[in-house]
């Protein structure tokens, strides 16, 4: 990343690290992303630097399709945690967020714990249970949301439980989202147990046949995640609540579309239910004006 790239004698500066991060978090698209716009500068700098993080290593699932080559590449991001912590940061999203690390609570065992999870996704396709799923929702939400919300500014410990709660929300709503998409890939995140509970079997949803048991299936699984929604908000004590505005904003994008996708009847089997930029900009800015979800 050191020396400048020369293209038909133009020369053209590379990216600086805190460049590379607002790249790499801006072109996920997430919801996250609408967060962070309304976060004081250095506050916003954290949390992109640790979200670029998140979806190097994520990434490295999702688009690698050899199993042993994506576990060389998670090693080899293991190795960039253990070098960054001992003061030598090499790759870019290691370099924009160490010097911001301390100072917000980040440390080495909670980019191990991501990494641990996206590691499940090479071993792991099926789940018996819920609290089979548990250790994994904990590992790539759980985690993500208390390092958020130490970022954003929590003073109460009691807030760390609501943060990993909201996390285990927004990841199960991605699960939600992602049933086809995840099929494609030969995973099925949803509990085995459940669905014999409303007779789907896996080979309807590896091969994305929808029908009334799948759709009564998913309406359980949608009222299980409002329930977490709804437990997280109560968790939240009322001092860190204006602290906490990006991670109710995130609530409030992630709820809307989990409402989109009941109102859509789960068409997740076919197509990735999803918002709008402009619409979830807006959602964000509902919650930073007005402090309505």
């Amino acid at each position: 990343m050191s020396m400048p790239l020369s293209r038909d004698d133009v020369t053209i500066s590379p990216m600086t690290p805190q460049q590379y991060v607002q790249q790499k978090a801006a072109a996920s698209g997430s919801s996250f992303y609408y967060a962070f716009l309304f976060l004081p500068p250095e506050r916003r700098a954290a949390i992109t630097a640790f979200y670029a993080f998140c979806r190097e290593v994520d990434d490295v699932v999702d688009e690698v399709s050899d199993a042993g080559v994506a576990a060389s590449k998670l090693a080899w991001w293991r190795s960039q945690v253990q070098h960054a912590f001992a003061g030598r940061p090499e790759h870019p999203v290691m370099q924009a967020l160490m010097p911001l690390a301390a100072r917000h609570g980040i440390e080495a065992h909670h980019l191990q714990s991501v990494i641990d999870g996206c590691e499940m996704d090479l071993n792991q396709t099926r789940y018996l249970d819920a609290a089979a799923l548990q250790r994994y929702c904990h590992l790539v939400a759980g985690v993500v949301g208390e390092v958020a919300a130490h970022i954003f500014g929590q003073t109460d410990p009691a807030t760390t439980a609501y943060a990993h709660k909201l996390g285990q929300a927004f990841q199960w709503t991605n699960i939600l989202r992602d049933v086809g998409e995840d099929a494609l890939r030969g995973r099925i995140y949803l509990p085995i147990n459940e669905l014999q509970q409303f007779d789907v079997k896996a080979h309807e949803i590896l091969n994305r046949i929808d029908s009334e048991r799948f759709q009564s299936l998913m309406a359980f699984q949608a009222a299980r995640t409002h329930a977490l929604y709804d437990e997280a908000l109560r968790l939240l004590p009322e001092c860190d609540r204006r602290a906490q505005k990006p991670g109710l904003m995130m609530c409030s994008i992630y709820r809307t579309l989990l409402r989109e996708i009941e109102a859509a009847h789960f068409p997740v089997l076919q197509q990735r239910v999803a918002l709008t930029p402009l619409r979830k900009f807006w959602l964000a800015w509902k919650v930073q004006a007005l402090g309505r979800l």
